[in-house]
């Protein structure tokens, strides 16, 4: 029997940088070393002005296909996770079908929030395993940078645009994708919120523009921190155990790019070693459910993977959602 594999990966990141030092000359009351000692992040990418989150995906969708050798009329799927889409209708995965010209996939947007990619491989797992779609391509694409109430400091130093992608095939070489696994608590949804845009908020108005409907706001930010690292955990050890694998023979773990202080906690608390996590927090900031797409594909690129290599994917996200996939490359 043929498994599921990962053909190729590819990512995208706009070229505009904007630092910590960037953010306190805008006027925010932070400095670098105010920014760094509570999240890790140095900097991070923001798309230019009229760039949409299709337009992100495409370029790592070909960077992906690329390294697949694999032609974009090839892909019977196309899924797209994202919270930032280009318009509410069409999807953001249309847009992309459009952009790829791939008329013959079938083509949807999934939100998830920062878990988007390890929900979209789990349901392109389902389509290939079905026999329904042979090649399906999983694209996680954000533009945060849209959603931000640019004076506030507790979210607007998170938040970064960019986008990851991988091309998923039933055959027998590459990199094997050995299980997801996905959970969401829509009880507890609200500690991550951007209400603005859908039925409980529109037509949107002046009065919600400006109570600020319309931008991400984080609830309880403490509390959040201490539930994510109770579900990346579980996410971890899900995974591990469902392989019937330890924690020590994982050889890396590519995390939704959080909160640097978070993976030390959970390095400590699992007795992990720090430098098998493997972090672009620094430098390209939160960017949802693209964060652990592009850190992958980064990982990939850097010959960071050797053959045999067994890869984590925890990830953790608004909505409640979080989750984990296992590779062996």
């Amino acid at each position: 029997m043929n498994h599921i594999r990962i053909a190729g990966t590819g990512s995208y990141l706009p070229p505009k940088r904007l630092t910590n030092q960037d953010l306190a000359d805008m006027g925010l009351d932070v400095s670098d070393e105010w920014i760094v000692q509570r999240t890790g992040i140095h900097e991070r990418r923001i798309a230019g002005n009229g760039v949409t989150t299709s337009d992100l995906a495409v370029r790592a969708s070909q960077a992906a296909l690329a390294a697949a050798g694999i032609k974009a009329s090839a892909v019977d799927l196309i899924i797209v996770a994202t919270i930032t889409p280009d318009t509410s209708c069409p999807s953001a995965a249309n847009w992309l079908q459009a952009k790829l010209d791939a008329p013959q996939a079938i083509s949807f947007d999934i939100a998830a929030a920062c878990s988007g990619f390890i929900f979209g491989l789990n349901v392109a797992q389902q389509y290939i395993r079905s026999g329904t779609c042979r090649c399906t391509l999983v694209v996680a694409a954000e533009v945060m940078s849209r959603t931000l109430d640019w004076s506030d400091r507790s979210t607007c130093i998170l938040w970064g645009d960019g986008a990851g992608a991988a091309v998923l095939v039933n055959g027998e070489e590459g990199p094997k994708l050995l299980s997801t696994h996905v959970h969401t608590d829509g009880a507890n949804g609200r500690n991550l919120l951007l209400p603005g845009g859908g039925s409980s908020t529109t037509p949107i108005s002046h009065e919600s523009v400006d109570r600020r409907v319309h931008t991400l706001n984080m609830i309880q930010a403490n509390r959040s921190f201490k539930i994510a690292v109770k579900h990346f955990m579980a996410a971890i050890k899900e995974g591990v155990h469902h392989n019937q694998l330890h924690i020590d023979d994982i050889d890396w773990f590519i995390p939704h790019q959080a909160n640097t202080r978070m993976f030390h906690s959970i390095a400590e608390q699992m007795k992990i070693p720090f430098e098998k996590f493997y972090l672009t927090l620094h430098k390209y900031g939160n960017i949802s459910s693209a964060s652990c797409a592009i850190a992958l594909d980064e990982a990939a690129k850097n010959s960071k993977f050797k053959t045999d290599d067994l890869i984590c994917l925890p990830v953790f996200g608004g909505g409640l959602t979080w989750g984990s996939t296992m590779v062996h490359w």
